[in-house]
């Protein structure tokens, strides 16, 4: 939260424990997908309540495009993890 710990001082305070357990809470109330709360996209209510937008992540697409060709050649995705790097193209 931007407080300066020092010596001899706790590093979370009951405060700080409060503000984590919060966000915990909040968190623990979304869609792992699209992170809207359960208890609102997931009322009968709002079943046609939401819009979408389809959007394209061109790293995503070069992430997902390179592990596509490694596959294709063989490779086993396990384990395998991909480092996305801008190249102004």
């Amino acid at each position: 939260m931007g407080r300066v710990v020092r010596p001899g001082e706790p590093l979370w305070l009951p405060e700080d424990r409060a503000w984590a357990l919060a966000l915990l809470e909040l968190e623990g109330d979304c869609c792992p997908d699209c992170r809207q709360p359960w208890s609102e996209a997931t009322d009968r209510e709002n079943e046609f309540g939401y819009s979408a937008e389809l959007i394209r992540c061109h790293a995503c697409t070069a992430s997902a495009q390179a592990v596509a060709a490694y596959q294709d050649k063989g490779g086993r995705p396990q384990g395998l993890h991909v480092r996305i790097e801008h190249t102004g193209g």
